[in-house]
């Protein structure tokens, strides 16, 4: 094991660019760009640069942060929310959602059209192009589940480029969502929603105590440890349904609400689990791939394009809140974690829970949609 290897050493990595993230915000350029957008480009230039290896190598400290960080981070943050929020945030953000799920199927079918995958992938084409489907209507549960339905797993070239260029795509798109919104607020100024006139401002600087610190935590790990038993009882349901239900519940009590440092936490978490989604942009393995690589890049380049153009257009028609639409075009692209990052990021708390079970119906959603194209084409 080489030293970059070394878990140790790439937990600390990942902290340390968590921090230069966050102090660049202190320069008018970093405070524009905004933490969560820096920190994937300094972990994709690490991983990129070889001073730490890419998530796709694998190792003990990234399968900690998907496996248990990224979820507690997720229950930690949604401990801050009011479900008052809900009545006015749910059901436009839920529209979004459905709308970007059709834009995405649309995507896919102008692609297949027009790049004709098919000549370079073969008879798996229509499984990839189910995958990506699925993948950009709920996120990476629903790419694995129809991979493995078709067997794409098995061909090894395949699946990883697949992979890499799902990363490589989806990740550009991540940042964009998060650049997007502020930039159209002010060239096509749209009323935000009353959830985000009424809510509370997420701080920037929060006092925390031990007290909080153990009770915040114990909270989260219990409730993780619940929604697995949970989940054995009723394997036909997400865990993170039960994850977000158990949030949601203690969230009402005043002795959660009183608990110091949860945005904090959660957040610090949140950023961790968006390090290790930098680091899955691995230029090197991409080009190992060749002419298979273009095809794909070109191919999956289109459909977010075309995602984004539709769900962006049709939501300027409708005059709706730029934030919404930044939200629900990631609980599609990137699950539920990547939704909850964006309302972090946007400074809106009211799209918290709405983001979160937005991104679970994407979970259940993208699978069927998947199979559906691949089966159509």
């Amino acid at each position: 094991m080489t030293f970059s290897q070394e878990p140790l050493f790439i937990a600390g990595t990942l902290c340390v660019s968590v921090f230069f993230a966050q102090w660049l915000t202190r320069l008018s350029w970093g405070k524009t760009v905004g933490t969560p957008i820096l920190v994937i480009v300094l972990c994709a230039l690490l991983s990129n640069l070889g001073i730490i290896p890419s998530a796709m190598e694998g190792s003990p400290v990234y399968d900690g942060v998907f496996l248990y960080l990224a979820p507690l981070g997720i229950f930690i943050a949604l401990l801050e929310v009011d479900l008052k929020s809900l009545k006015n945030a749910g059901l436009p953000l839920l529209g979004m959602f459905l709308l970007g799920s059709a834009a995405t199927v649309v995507g896919v079918l102008t692609s297949w059209y027009l790049v004709n995958p098919e000549v370079k992938i073969g008879e798996l084409a229509p499984a990839v192009a189910g995958m990506f489907t699925g993948t950009y209507i709920g996120g990476s549960i629903n790419f694995n589940a129809v991979a493995l339905h078709y067997k794409v797993n098995e061909a090894g070239n395949l699946f990883a480029a697949t992979t890499v260029v799902d990363n490589l795509i989806g990740t550009p798109w991540i940042i964009a969502t998060l650049i997007l919104p502020k930039y159209l607020q002010k060239l096509f100024p749209r009323k935000k929603l009353a959830s985000a006139q009424s809510g509370e401002k997420i701080q920037a600087i929060e006092y925390i105590s031990i007290s909080s610190l153990a009770s915040i935590l114990a909270l989260g790990l219990l409730g993780m440890a619940i929604s697995k038993v949970l989940v054995g009882w009723f394997p036909q349901v997400p865990e993170i349904i039960f994850l977000t239900t158990l949030a949601l519940v203690l969230a009402q009590f005043s002795s959660v609400k009183q608990l110091y440092g949860k945005h904090t936490l959660g957040f610090f978490f949140i950023l961790v689990f968006l390090a290790v989604i930098g680091t899955l942009c691995d230029f090197g393995a991409l080009a190992d791939t060749g002419e298979l690589a273009l095809t794909l890049m070109l191919f999956v380049g289109l459909l977010v394009l075309v995602h984004g153009v539709v769900l962006f257009g049709v939501g300027a028609l409708l005059k709706m809140d730029w934030d919404v639409i930044a939200v629900a075009s990631q609980a599609n692209v990137g699950g539920n974690t990547t939704a909850l990052a964006a309302a972090e990021s946007l400074n809106r708390p009211d799209l918290l829970i709405p983001g979160v079970l937005v991104g679970s119906l994407g979970n259940a959603l993208g699978t069927y949609v998947g199979f559906a194209v691949a089966g159509m084409l």
